[in-house]
C-alpha cells in the first residue's frame, strides 16, 4: 500500500477542518427575512386585500423567510387530544388549512418553542408538526425528547443550507422536554432554557427584606450579604442588591451548554445558522431586553450563529449588530389574529365567563383587555430584511407594519405596510431602543436602513 505524502495528508486534513468549520458559507446576495410572532387562527392569503398582498410578495423574495409559530394546527372534529389544565395564557388553535396558507405567504422556516406549544397537549404538538411537514415548512423547537426538540433543523436554499435552532425561556413547566434516563423514558415537549429570577433592590430596601425574612417561621439561612432568600412552603424568592429595583436572570448552565452545543452542531452541517428565543422576560411591559440576554446572544454568535432572533414580548425591542451578525431582541407581532375558537373551559373560568351564555369571542376580548393587548404598541412592528455579502451582513432594511388595530375584531391583526406618519413613529422608537447597542438606523422613504461598518470576516 502506498502511503500518502505529507503534502497530500495536509490537504486532506484541511478538507476535514472545513467540514467541521463554524464559518459562514452563503453565496453573495443571501437574504433572510425575519418577523415576530404568528398568532393566527385562520388562512389569510385569500381575503386580506392589497395591503397584505404587498407584504406577501416581500416574503417570497427572500432565501429564508422566518417567523415564530405561536399556535397549534388541527381539526377539532377529529382531534384526539384535549386542552391542558396548564396552558400559555390562551388556547391558540388554527385550522389545518393554515399549513398551505403559511406556505403561500412565503414562510419556509418556523420556530415552535414557546409557551403555547403544548396548549393542546402532546397531541396538538404532534398534529401541528404533521401539518407543517406536509407543506414542506421546516420547523424546530419541539420534539419527542429534549434531544429532538433541541436539534437543528435544515432548510435547503439555492444560496446555502440553513440551520435553525429554537428554544424558549418562557414556557409552561410541564411542557419542558426531557431525554431518557436509565429506565425512565424521555418526555415530549419544548426545548427550554431555564432562568432563575432574582429580584433586585437597593441595599436599604434589601436590609428591610432581610429583617422580614428573619421573622418568618421557616427561614432560609443565606450567608451572602448581597442576597436575601425568602422561603415558604411553596415558593422561594431570591433578592439581591442593585442600583434600582428590577429583575435579574441567571441562565441554567446545563441548558445553556446544550443549546450552544446544538448551535455548533447545526452550523457544522450548514452554511448559515439562525438561533431563536421565545421569552417574555422581564415582562410584556418592558421595551428593554432582560439583563442576561445580550451576553447570551453574543455567546451564541461566538458559537456559530449568524443571527439571533427573539420574540415573545409582543412588542419591538432594540437591534444590535455584533461581529457583522444581526441580533433582534424582539420583533413583536407579525400576525395578531386572535379569533381563537374553540376556547377551553379553563379560559372561560379565568375571565369570569360562562360557556352557556358567553361566546369564544367574548372570552378572547376579555383576555386581550386583561393582558393589556389593546394598546397600539402591540399592533406595530417591522419586517426585517437582512442581506449578506462576503458572508457578512451588508445591509439590514426595516419595513414598518401596522396590524390594523382600528378594525373590528374579526378583521384586525393582519399586517400591512404602515402609513408614512406611523412608519416614521415606529422607526423613531426603534432608533431609541437600538441606540444603547450602538446601532444607527437611517430612514429612507419610510424604510429603516442599517449598514454595518465593514470589518474583516470572522
Amino acid at each position: 500500500m502506498v502511503k500518502p505524502s505529507h503534502r497530500n495528508a495536509s490537504k486532506q486534513d484541511s478538507c476535514y477542518d472545513r467540514v467541521g468549520s463554524l464559518t459562514t458559507n452563503v453565496a453573495d446576495g443571501f437574504t433572510m427575512i425575519a418577523v415576530g410572532d404568528l398568532i393566527v387562527a385562520r388562512p389569510l392569503t385569500a381575503g386580506q386585500g392589497l395591503g397584505f398582498d404587498a407584504i406577501v410578495k416581500m416574503l417570497h423574495d427572500a432565501d429564508v423567510t422566518f417567523g415564530n409559530l405561536e399556535t397549534n394546527i388541527f381539526d377539532i372534529r377529529t382531534f384526539s387530544g384535549s386542552p391542558q389544565a396548564e396552558y400559555g395564557g390562551a388556547y391558540h388553535v388554527s385550522l389545518p388549512a393554515l399549513g398551505p396558507d403559511l406556505k403561500a405567504m412565503g414562510f419556509n422556516l418556523l420556530s415552535r418553542a414557546n409557551n403555547h406549544s403544548l396548549d393542546w397537549g402532546v397531541e396538538g404538538m404532534r398534529e401541528t408538526g404533521r401539518v407543517l411537514d406536509q407543506n414542506g415548512i421546516v420547523h424546530a423547537g419541539v420534539g419527542e425528547t429534549l434531544s429532538q426538540a433541541g436539534a437543528a433543523r435544515f432548510l435547503e436554499t439555492s444560496r446555502g443550507r440553513v440551520a435553525l435552532v429554537s428554544f424558549a425561556t418562557t414556557f409552561t413547566p410541564l411542557s419542558r422536554a426531557a431525554d431518557p434516563a436509565g429506565e425512565a423514558p424521555g418526555r415530549a415537549g419544548v426545548n427550554s432554557l431555564r432562568l432563575a429570577e432574582v429580584l433586585v433592590f437597593p441595599s436599604g430596601m434589601l436590609e428591610s427584606l432581610r429583617r422580614i425574612g428573619n421573622e418568618l417561621p421557616h427561614r432560609d439561612d443565606h450567608e451572602d450579604p448581597n442576597r436575601v432568600v425568602l422561603a415558604g412552603m411553596s415558593s422561594r424568592v431570591v433578592c439581591k442588591a442593585g442600583d434600582k429595583p428590577g429583575y435579574s436572570y441567571e441562565a441554567d448552565a446545563r441548558d445553556l451548554a446544550e443549546i450552544i452545543r446544538n448551535v455548533r452542531r447545526g452550523k457544522q452541517f450548514a452554511d448559515f445558522c439562525i438561533v431563536t428565543n421565545h421569552g417574555h422576560e422581564p415582562g410584556r411591559w418592558s421595551q428593554e431586553p432582560s439583563d442576561y440576554e445580550q451576553s447570551l446572544a453574543h455567546s451564541l454568535i461566538d458559537g456559530g450563529a449568524d443571527a439571533y432572533v427573539a420574540h415573545g414580548p409582543h412588542q419591538l425591542r432594540g437591534i444590535e449588530i455584533y461581529k457583522g451578525r444581526p441580533i433582534f431582541y424582539s420583533l413583536g407581532n407579525f400576525i395578531f389574529d386572535d379569533l381563537r375558537t374553540p376556547v377551553a373551559a379553563d379560559m372561560f373560568a379565568a375571565h369570569g365567563k360562562d360557556p352557556r351564555t358567553d361566546t369564544d369571542a367574548d372570552v378572547s376580548v376579555a383576555e386581550m383587555v386583561t393582558w393589556g393587548f389593546s394598546q397600539p404598541v402591540f399592533y406595530e412592528s417591522v419586517v426585517t430584511v437582512s442581506r449578506f455579502e462576503q458572508n457578512r451582513l451588508a445591509e439590514l432594511r426595516l419595513y414598518p407594519i401596522d396590524l390594523n388595530r382600528s378594525e373590528r375584531f374579526a378583521n384586525r391583526g393582519t399586517p400591512r405596510l404602515a402609513s408614512k406618519p406611523q412608519a416614521k413613529a415606529i422607526l423613531e422608537r426603534l432608533q431609541k431602543l437600538s441606540k444603547s447597542f450602538g446601532t444607527k438606523i437611517a430612514m429612507e422613504n419610510n424604510i429603516g436602513v442599517i449598514k454595518p461598518e465593514p470589518r474583516s470576516p470572522r
